[in-house]
């Protein structure tokens, strides 16, 4: 962890001193970072593992540790903004938050408002169900019936995903993953359409639910972290940072943390 912080904070000297050259550059968000002594990252909370709520209060999770080694590294305080998935990007466009980080997929129609970093994870879409037929399905055309009801969280990649490729299903959209959960438990609808991972942590979760999710994921979707389009110095110390972590082996110590190994579970259950 020294070696971490020595590295990374050497990244934030030289990205300052850049800043100090180049007064030209829009950098408006680091300068408030710094000014404030905060970071404010904008997360539902609720998207296992990335982020969620533990018996004590705290968020945990896999980019809930990211964002506090990237707060530790710059010296300043996390502030972490929770709100439905859909208000975060326009969070971001207003200035409220500094920066997005919640099992966020890096597409063309995002990237055209706001930057993004990474990606730190890969992710895809999947079904999570307690009907045998569905869980077998091969591809989209398997789900696409008049017949199936689906949940999926509004504003997300999911959503999309269902309205271009799953558009005979009837859709329930909701502004988390836990009222979707409660639907397919309660069965009010026969899949929810998410991340592969949160469909496998729900699982995990629920072991007497009998739920099941595809053994593949029906896309490949890269997983990063929104940034301002308008400071160009502050997008260029995160990612420097990043590229640190992956280095290092972080990354790839975290991904066996929160994406296989389970262990954290006891802190939700």
């Amino acid at each position: 962890m020294n070696l971490i912080n020595t590295l990374l904070k050497t990244l934030i000297l030289v990205a300052l001193v850049i800043a100090s050259c180049f007064t030209g550059y829009a950098q408006k968000t680091l300068d408030r970072i710094v000014k404030n002594g905060e970071l404010k990252i904008g997360m539902t909370g609720n998207q296992p593992p990335f982020a969620m709520m533990s018996k004590s209060g705290t968020l945990i999770g896999y980019e809930v540790e990211i964002a506090k080694l990237l707060a530790q590294a710059m010296q300043v305080e996390l502030k972490i903004e929770q709100m439905p998935f859909a208000d975060l990007l326009p969070a971001l466009e207003a200035g409220k938050i500094d920066a997005v980080m919640s099992g966020m997929t890096i597409t063309p129609a995002r990237n055209l408002k706001v930057a993004f970093i990474g990606p730190y994870t890969i992710s895809g879409k999947s079904i999570l169900t307690r009907s045998p037929k569905l869980s077998e399905a091969m591809d989209a055309n398997a789900v696409n019936q008049a017949e199936i009801k689906l949940v999926t969280l509004k504003g997300s990649t999911s959503e999309s995903f269902v309205k271009g490729y799953l558009g005979n299903t009837n859709l329930t959209l909701v502004d988390n993953y836990d009222q979707a959960v409660e639907m397919l438990l309660k069965d009010e609808v026969d899949a929810l359409v998410a991340d592969y991972p949160v469909c496998a942590i729900t699982q995990l979760r629920h072991p007497e639910a009998n739920f099941a999710s595809l053994t593949q994921p029906l896309t490949i979707e890269p997983i990063g972290m929104a940034l301002p389009p308008d400071d160009a110095l502050f997008l260029n110390m995160v990612q420097n940072y990043l590229n640190s972590l992956q280095m290092l082996g972080t990354l790839e110590a975290l991904e066996e943390k929160w994406f296989k190994d389970g262990g954290w579970l006891v802190q939700v259950e």
